[in-house]
């Protein structure tokens, strides 16, 4: 009987309860040895050293400390990091990859429901929801907000910006709509873009031909306020904002000027500085919802993260590719 591998966890306490739920453990330990009283948080102390000295695959996900060249040296036995959440880029240093170690993400189930999130902020931020539910309850005029001119995705042209995973996810459910669909992603041809249902344009194309517009790209050095004030001020009246990816894509003041002005509106899931101040004029604004950071798998999502991780570690000893692997070259372009 070949031996079994051993598993380790290091996640934070809350993460586990609903990544890793009992029935989880339990196929797991089908194919490890995984203690999971043995939920490391810190990488410091005998109890961590022992567990890194015999771990051969490290099951990560939210609350795990950077995985450097010391704790590589503390693991000589580890041959994967599998990660039960999204982006590994602060979680893996490049020994980890030079040591010849395999790593999996489970970003494409996390993206799975920040797509959900942004087709439903598409659909309420193209009825104005917000804005008209704060009119409502002030007790304003109803009779002014019932006719919803000019309001509705029916017919609208939605602007993805990243042809990401999240990116690609909200193309595939805009497929369902009667919507107009444009892309602008430097890494995509014109004939892929069509693939997924979708012009490609240019960003400031985009930007003034979208009724609505999504953000999906990377934050990187070259994306840092890709939506800037000049951009922002391509939209059409009346536009709506949704993003979901990173605060630092989108100038937050310039933002700011076009919704308090009633020219935009926005769905902010991120902002920069995350999170805004107490008392920015964004949380006041009628045409502005900002939730905190909850696009991505929360609550009974959380699930999805755990099965992807377990698929991982059971592909990994079977030999077939994995479906989250993450390679060194990939780690600049994502986010």
């Amino acid at each position: 009987m070949p031996r079994r591998p051993v598993a380790v966890f290091a996640i934070a306490p809350w993460a586990f309860t609903g990544v890793f739920p009992p029935d989880l453990v339990a196929r797991l330990r089908r194919s490890a040895d995984v203690a999971d009283e043995v939920r490391l948080t810190s990488f410091e102390g005998p109890a961590a050293a022992e567990a890194l000295a015999g771990a051969e695959i490290l099951l990560t996900g939210w609350g795990c400390p950077r995985i450097d060249a010391r704790i590589v040296t503390a693991a000589p036995r580890l041959r994967a990091v599998l990660h039960a959440a999204g982006s590994v880029k602060s979680l893996v240093d490049p020994d980890v990859f030079e040591r010849g170690i395999t790593v999996s993400s489970a970003a494409q189930a996390n993206a799975v429901p920040v797509a959900d999130y942004t087709i439903a902020a598409l659909v309420m931020g193209a009825k104005l929801a917000f804005a008209r539910a704060r009119h409502y309850a002030a007790g304003r005029d109803r009779a002014l907000w019932q006719p919803g001119d000019g309001t509705g995705l029916h017919d609208c042209t939605v602007g993805v910006i990243g042809a990401s995973r999240i990116g690609r996810l909200v193309l595939q459910r805009l497929r369902g709509f009667e919507v107009r669909v444009l892309l602008s992603d430097p890494t995509v041809t014109p004939a892929e873009a069509a693939s997924l249902g979708a012009e490609l344009v240019e960003l400031d194309d985009l930007c003034r031909r979208g009724d609505l517009v999504t953000v999906h790209a990377p934050a990187l050095p070259e994306t840092h306020h890709l939506l800037n004030r000049r951009r922002l001020a391509l939209l059409p009246d009346r536009a709506v904002l949704v993003n979901t990816a990173r605060g630092t894509l989108v100038d937050t003041r310039a933002l700011t000027e076009e919704c308090a002005s009633g020219r935009l509106s926005a769905v902010l899931d991120v902002t920069d500085p995350e999170p805004l101040p107490a008392g920015h004029p964004l949380f006041e604004l009628p045409n502005v919802l900002i939730t905190p950071h909850l696009a991505g798998a929360q609550g009974r999502e959380l699930r999805r993260l755990g099965e992807f991780a377990v698929t991982e570690l059971e592909r990994l000893l079977a030999g077939d590719p994995l479906r989250g692997q993450v390679l060194p070259e990939q780690l600049p372009y994502t986010a």
